[in-house]
């Protein structure tokens, strides 16, 4: 178990928040396979602020989803924190605050991993926000934003005591983005650093490096990003490894093809048949990564248009 502020995680293993891979379809496959906390993608605070239509449409959450976390991401405190206080009411568990983010329009704004420059402004947003809310406040940072500016234990530090519950660490700087290798080493530092959980993030491609990681740098959770894209079936594996020291056997071609149909139908409820074939273009690429014959059932999902069209060409190739 995992305990941030005043919520239990049944499990330390984490859905990292992914700019248009963590909606609530996926979040609810990762759910069903066992993932601890699910984080949502992350929500623009200015955004919210001004009521943006199709921002709002990213705070849908589900009831089977639970714990879930909801990130916002900003540099004004007085905005992230007077918007966290106006949707505390909708049933996410935790609140986070993305200060990782390398993403080049939203570190030219001073949002996301340019924070990391920013120790007082860290500060400020954390602090307000922790006041303004009942909820445990988390945040996602990095190693730091780039060679000459390594300071994920200070950031982590500062992040404590503003009154954050938990800080989950990247370990690759800004200007790195998802390049190189993760440095564990300073995920092991930010935990000697600061007595709030710390959640490791970076090159946990399996249940075997997840342990690796929680043993290498002692953290409390680890977080998985781009090791669950197409593979929702990590957590299962997470879980049964830390529990049982084995590996379910991997899903048969039967069972990819039915989880991305079933994918493809949790979409549709969300967003709509035009819109989720066309989403779901992306998802069937890492779905089907490494399996005979992909890359031109790629090209040609690339084609479809209906959900009809998606489904006999999946019942055709797998």
């Amino acid at each position: 178990m995992l305990q941030i502020g005043t919520v239990t995680l049944k499990h330390p293993y984490i859905l990292a928040p992914m700019a248009g891979v963590t909606d609530l379809p996926f979040r609810l496959l990762c759910a069903e396979q066992g993932a601890g906390l699910l984080c949502m993608e992350m929500i623009s605070a200015k955004a919210l602020k001004y009521k943006n239509a199709n921002t709002r449409l990213l705070l849908s959450i589900h009831e089977k989803e639970r714990p879930v976390s909801l990130q916002l991401f900003g540099s004004e405190p007085d905005t992230i924190s007077m918007v966290a206080k106006e949707i505390e009411e909708l049933p996410f568990q935790i609140l986070d605050i993305n200060m990782g983010c390398p993403v080049p329009k939203i570190v030219k704004n001073g949002e996301g991993s340019a924070l990391m420059k920013q120790p007082k402004l860290v500060y400020q947003i954390v602090s307000q926000t922790v006041r303004a809310l009942k909820k445990p406040v988390t945040v996602k940072i990095r190693k730091g934003f780039d060679e000459d500016c390594i300071n994920a234990p200070e950031i982590a530090r500062v992040i404590e005591e503003a009154g954050g519950a938990a800080v989950a660490v990247h370990g690759r700087t800004r200007e790195q983005y998802y390049s190189g290798k993760a440095d564990w080493d300073i995920i092991r530092k930010v935990k000697e650093a600061v007595s709030i959980p710390v959640i490791g993030n970076g090159d946990v491609t399996s249940a075997e490096k997840a342990v690796q990681m929680q043993k290498e740098t002692g953290c409390d959770g680890v977080m998985i990003g781009r090791a669950a894209q197409g593979n929702p079936w990590i957590f299962r594996e997470l879980k049964a490894y830390s529990e049982t020291g084995r590996i379910p056997d991997r899903p048969t071609k039967c069972q990819i093809r039915d989880m991305m149909l079933r994918h493809m139908e949790l979409l549709m409820e969300q967003k709509g048949e035009y819109l989720a074939v066309r989403e779901m273009r992306k998802h069937v690429a890492w779905y089907t990564k490494g399996l005979e014959g992909s890359s031109k059932l790629r090209d040609e999902i690339n084609h479809t248009e209906s959900r009809e069209a998606l489904e006999e060409l999946l019942y055709k190739r797998l």
